[in-house]
C-alpha cells in the first residue's frame, strides 16, 4: 500500500468521518504501512504528526466512547472564561459600571453593543471577538432589554382612598340608573400618509407607501380626539378636533354625547357621574372647566358630579383600556390620511363584549387662553364634597342662568 492508495482512501472517507473516527482511521493506516507509516499518512492526507501519534496510542489503548461521543468527557479546547478567569468579572463590571463602583466608566454614557464591550475587553489585555461576547452574556443571563416604566413617583398619601371613594360613587350612581362616564383626550395625531404603527395583512412586498418624515402638513393640521365612555352600557363617544384641547372643546364633546346618546338612554335622569383625570383641559384646577360645566348642567338640568383620579394615575382611567386602546388597535398600520378617515375608523371599533362607539368631526374653533373672571366663578353652583373637595364636586343647575 503506496501513499496514493491512502489519498484515495482519505477523499472518499473524509467527509464522512468525525474528529475521533478521522484521527482513529489514520492511526490504523499509520500501523498497516509499517515504519515510516505517520510520515506517509500525513503526506496523504494532511493530518498532522501529533494527531496520529495520538490516534495510535487511542488505538494501543483500546479506549471506548459513550455512543453518541465523538470526545471523551473534558476533552476539546477549553472554553475562554475557563482558560481566562478574570474574563466574566471584567465584562460584567462593563455591563454593569454603577454596580462595580466605577460611576466614571466610559461606558455609563455610551450604547453598550457587543462589538463595543469586546473593544474595551480587548483594551483590558483579553482576547476576545463581539460573537464571544455575545455568548457570555447569554450564558449569565443577560438578554437585550427595554425600559420599563414601573416608577411612579411618589404618591399622594390618599390615593387609594380616593380610588375607594370614586369607585363607591360610581357604583351608587349605577344603581340608581343614573349614567356614569369616562372622559379624556386621546393622543393628538396627525392628519396624512403618515406611518401608523402596527401591522395590517396586504398582498406579500406591497405595503402601503407613506411619507418618510412625520412633519405637519400646515393644511392638514392634527386631529385632537376628545372621548366620553358610558360606564354602564359599555358605549363610546369621540368628538374629533381640529383646534385646541381646551375646556371648552372638552364640555362640548360631553354636550354632543349627551344629546346623542346619552338622554336617548337616560330619559329619566336627573344627574351625571364624570370620572376624569387631573391634568389637561378637564383639570380640577382649570376655571374654564368648571365654567363650561356649569352652563351644560343649566341647559341639561342635570346636577353634575365630578371624580378626578389622583396625580400620576392617569392610565387607571377606564377610557384608556376600555375605549382608546381598542381604537388604537383598530387602526394599527392604517395611516390617518384624513379627518373623515379617522372618524370611519374610530366609528368601526367593536370588541366581542359588545363595544359600540361613536364619533364626528367637531369643525368649531376653541382659542386658547380664555380668561374666566371672577365674576362668573362666583356663578358655579359647585358644592365641595367633604372628602377631597378638590377632587371631589357637584355642580348645580342655577334656578335662573342668564
Amino acid at each position: 500500500m503506496d501513499i496514493r492508495t491512502v489519498r484515495t482512501k482519505y477523499a472518499a472517507l473524509g467527509p464522512e468521518l468525525t474528529e475521533r473516527s478521522r484521527r482513529l482511521w489514520a492511526a490504523t493506516e499509520a500501523l498497516a504501512l509499517g515504519r515510516g507509516g505517520i510520515g506517509k499518512v500525513e503526506a496523504a492526507t494532511g493530518i498532522s504528526r501529533s494527531t496520529i501519534s495520538r490516534g495510535i496510542r487511542d488505538v494501543r489503548s483500546g479506549e471506548t466512547l459513550e455512543p453518541g461521543r465523538v470526545r471523551r468527557t473534558g476533552g476539546g479546547r477549553k472554553p475562554k472564561a475557563e482558560k481566562d478567569r478574570k474574563l466574566l468579572a471584567d465584562l460584567k463590571a462593563l455591563i454593569e459600571p454603577t454596580i462595580s463602583g466605577d460611576p466614571g466608566s466610559a461606558l455609563r454614557w455610551t450604547s453598550r453593543s457587543v462589538r463595543r464591550l469586546a473593544d474595551e475587553l480587548n483594551a483590558m489585555g483579553h482576547e476576545v471577538s463581539h460573537m464571544l461576547v455575545a455568548h457570555l452574556l447569554r450564558a449569565a443571563g443577560y438578554s437585550l432589554q427595554a425600559n420599563l416604566k414601573t416608577r411612579e413617583g411618589p404618591q399622594h398619601p390618599d390615593r387609594d382612598a380616593q380610588f375607594r371613594y370614586l369607585n363607591a360613587r360610581v357604583l351608587r350612581q349605577q344603581r340608581r340608573g343614573q349614567p356614569a362616564i369616562s372622559v379624556d383626550t386621546k393622543k393628538k395625531e396627525l392628519i396624512g400618509d403618515f406611518k401608523n404603527p402596527g401591522r395590517e395583512w396586504r398582498p406579500r412586498g406591497r405595503p402601503e407607501p407613506v411619507r418618510v418624515h412625520d412633519f405637519l402638513i400646515p393644511e392638514n393640521g392634527k386631529a385632537v380626539p376628545y372621548g366620553v365612555y358610558d360606564l354602564n352600557r359599555d358605549e363610546g363617544w369621540v368628538s374629533v378636533g381640529i383646534g385646541h384641547d381646551t375646556a371648552r372643546f372638552a364640555v362640548n364633546a360631553i354636550r354632543r354625547w349627551w344629546k346623542v346618546m346619552g338622554r336617548p338612554a337616560y330619559p329619566n335622569a336627573t344627574s351625571l357621574l364624570i370620572t376624569a383625570d387631573v391634568g389637561g383641559s378637564n383639570g380640577p384646577r382649570v376655571r374654564l372647566w368648571k365654567w363650561e360645566l356649569q352652563r351644560f348642567a343649566d341647559r341639561t338640568g342635570l346636577s353634575i358630579a365630578v371624580c378626578h383620579f389622583p396625580p400620576g394615575t392617569s392610565k387607571w382611567n377606564k377610557i384608556e383600556h376600555r375605549l382608546f386602546s381598542h381604537i388604537a388597535m383598530n387602526w394599527r398600520g392604517k395611516p390617518l390620511t384624513s379627518l373623515a378617515a379617522i372618524v370611519s375608523l374610530i366609528g368601526a371599533t367593536t370588541t366581542s363584549t359588545g363595544l359600540r362607539v361613536r364619533a364626528e368631526i367637531d369643525k368649531g374653533r376653541y382659542p386658547g387662553g380664555v380668561v374666566v373672571t371672577e365674576e362668573q366663578m362666583a356663578q358655579v353652583q359647585l358644592d365641595p364634597h367633604e372628602f377631597h373637595g378638590e377632587w371631589n364636586y357637584t355642580i348645580r343647575p342655577r334656578r335662573d342662568p342668564p
